[in-house]
């Protein structure tokens, strides 16, 4: 997993969290499905001939937002990023680590955002940010892997076992090449995971072919990789030669270079990168329609820190310094994206005698775009008095794919019962039509 923010990774300290990393090993999607050992390496892929129309992977036949969906790996604590500052049982919960009042940015008169998240204040006063409070999943279990699974599954109580990205990819129309990627990885979460085919790649300008050592091989390889597959059964030439258009197309853009509009600077570090290279993709109009990217080093078991130092406070200021750089750099073209924040579950309320949190359940949700009724906390707040816990935690009363449901209906224009079955009808107005 990946750490957005020049922290350094800390270990869990959880075993089941440590297996889980191992067995949470992904399919390597071009380089295993295609045989072409597609990977992310160091040196250049020169423009081929193929490159000069490698830019017409548009989607004519999807016309709804780019939906990007940016995961907090291992338990973020929405009580630190959004502080119900009217409660005193937070403080009295939380005596060493809680926010205090008078350091938080106001949302509204119950809740104050973390001082590191800032930038993302300007967006929430700007209509272009939403808070949904108190999210979770129907039946948590604070481990890791199974929520995590849960969550990218998104159909409780079903036999489905394909994610529910790869059915929102293939809900409408042959999806292209670029349809559903995962940026920063060079494999793709369980989300993807289906008959729809995705891509992975690490970053747009180190994508390339896994062998060739210049230019000239480069082409040698390509040509004859195509001629291998000519004539073959679609199960194998379909992807070989998807693969083959995407690695002309991203060495069309690497050729032009990318300069983020409008002065928006990326701070250094995963997270950033990857944001700016989902900004480059949607611009180049390469027919996104779900992208998703990592966000680790949330699991916060010791040492979280204060309000104004420390690992959470790291953490949020990365977050939030690429999500402005990243909205800002869109700049209109924000307003056929949208992209949501989820983890796998929130933090227990009171805090451990290690100056941490253990797995909770109740958290929080980001929702940010050019179409959000933003500048808003969305949900119903259960409280934190002792009777209002579920046991010791912050209980869920919205249901995480009531989101997702209504961004798939309302934004990204496809029937949400489809790609999320036994979706809950509650819908927040998060976003707009």
């Amino acid at each position: 997993m990946t750490d957005p923010t020049t922290t350094p990774t800390r270990e869990c300290g959880c075993p089941e969290y440590a297996d889980a990393g191992l067995r949470l090993t992904r399919r390597g999607v071009l380089g295993a499905s295609t045989g072409l050992g597609v990977l992310a390496a160091g040196a250049a892929l020169a423009p081929s001939a193929e490159a000069t129309t490698a830019l017409t992977f548009g989607d004519p036949g999807y016309t709804g937002d780019t939906l990007v969906v940016l995961s907090f790996r291992g338990g973020f604590d929405g009580l630190s990023a959004v502080v119900p500052v009217t409660e005193q049982a937070y403080y009295t919960a939380r005596p060493n680590i809680a926010v205090p009042k008078a350091a938080t940015l106001p949302l509204d008169s119950r809740f104050g955002l973390h001082p590191a998240l800032a930038p993302l204040h300007a967006l929430y006063q700007a209509g272009k940010l939403a808070v949904v409070n108190a999210v979770g999943q129907p039946n948590p279990t604070r481990s890791h892997f199974q929520d995590m699974e849960e969550m990218e599954r998104a159909a409780p109580g079903s036999s489905i076992r394909t994610g529910w990205l790869d059915r929102m990819v293939g809900a409408s129309t042959t999806p292209g090449t670029f349809a559903g990627t995962s940026i920063g990885a060079t494999s793709a979460p369980r989300s993807f995971i289906g008959p729809t085919p995705e891509l992975a790649l690490r970053s747009v300008d180190s994508f390339q072919l896994s062998g060739p050592w210049d230019a000239a091989e480069t082409t040698r390889w390509t040509t004859a990789l195509r001629a291998l597959h000519a004539g073959a059964p679609d199960q194998y030439a379909v992807p070989a030669t998807s693969a083959l258009g995407a690695l002309a197309t991203t060495a069309a853009l690497k050729a032009s270079g990318y300069a983020p509009a409008n002065g928006a600077s990326y701070p250094s570090g995963a997270l950033g990168d990857a944001l700016r290279d989902v900004a480059r993709l949607v611009k180049a109009g390469v027919g996104l329609r779900a992208v998703t990217v990592d966000s680790g080093n949330w699991d916060m078991h010791a040492d979280l820190g204060r309000s104004d130092n420390g690992w959470m406070r790291d953490q949020l200021s990365g977050v939030a310094k690429a999500l402005a750089a990243f909205m800002t750099d869109l700049g209109t073209t924000a307003n056929r994206v949208t992209l949501v924040t989820l983890s796998e579950f929130g933090r227990r309320v009171a805090e451990n005698g290690s100056g941490g949190l253990d797995h909770g359940y109740g958290n929080v949700s980001f929702v940010l775009g050019g179409n959000v009724n933003g500048g808003t906390v969305h949900g119903t707040w259960p409280g934190l008095g002792p009777d209002q816990l579920q046991a010791g935690d912050l209980k869920a009363t919205t249901d995480y794919r009531s989101v997702l449901g209504e961004i798939l209906e309302r934004r990204c224009g496809l029937s949400a019962a489809t790609v999320l079955p036994g979706l809950p009808s509650a819908r927040l107005g998060v976003v707009r039509a």
